[in-house]
């Protein structure tokens, strides 16, 4: 079983001090920072750009998990590999062509993450899966923080499990979505391995990071 990692995301930050927010992440042991970046077109919602990013990673030492959730996304990828992206995750539906977007990644010798909308079909991503790094399970409808989870996604994990298995892949499976202390150990035991969590890391326990990191961690 693969190390569970905890990407923490920053939409749940405050954003008046984001420096100093991914500083208390990194202190307290997370392994990434998760970036949601929104468009107000493929989702509704509007967050971050490349500036930002790219000034909040001069003072980090951890890899930055970014989420493209924008439509077109293959003409936006050079913009935050530049920006200092470690991970580029994009939706199949956003890009023309899948197979392009994914060289594009590359080609900044980024890692490639594929993230699934809870309608979105494993087939749609089947045949590029020895070329992914990280597939990202929406365990909610992308857009808004805060939303309920939704256990059935777990369904699609334990499939990607069989199939990373059976073909002798090595890529991560990562869940976002409502994640907290009970439903993250469902998840873990499904076969996810990267949990992303906002409200649960950031507010619960009075905000106590690193404790709420170290539960989320443990099964």
């Amino acid at each position: 079983m693969k190390k569970i990692q905890i990407s923490p995301s920053i939409l749940s930050a405050n954003f008046s001090k984001l420096g100093d927010e991914i500083k208390r992440l990194e202190d307290a042991g997370a392994d990434m920072v998760h970036v949601d970046v929104m468009d107000g077109h493929f989702v509704p919602n509007l967050t971050i750009g490349p500036p930002v990013i790219k000034a909040l990673k001069k003072n980090s030492s951890i890899p930055f998990d970014v989420h493209l959730m924008i439509s077109p996304v293959h003409k936006y990828i050079e913009a935050y590999a530049d920006a200092g992206a470690d991970i580029i995750t994009i939706h199949p539906e956003a890009t023309e062509n899948l197979q392009n977007s994914i060289d594009k990644i590359k080609e900044f010798k980024k890692k490639v993450g594929v993230s699934l909308n809870p309608e979105t079909k494993i087939n749609l991503i089947r045949k590029f899966l020895d070329q992914i790094d990280l597939i990202l399970i929406m365990s909610v409808n992308p857009g808004f923080g805060g939303q309920k989870f939704m256990p059935e996604v777990l369904n699609k994990v334990k499939e990607l499990v069989d199939i990373r298995k059976e073909k002798n892949l090595n890529f991560d499976i990562e869940i976002d979505g409502g994640i907290n202390f009970e439903n993250s150990k469902l998840a873990i035991e499904a076969g996810v391995n990267i949990l992303v969590s906002g409200t649960t890391i950031f507010k619960s326990n009075d905000g106590d990071i690193k404790k709420n990191i170290d539960l989320l961690r443990s099964l």
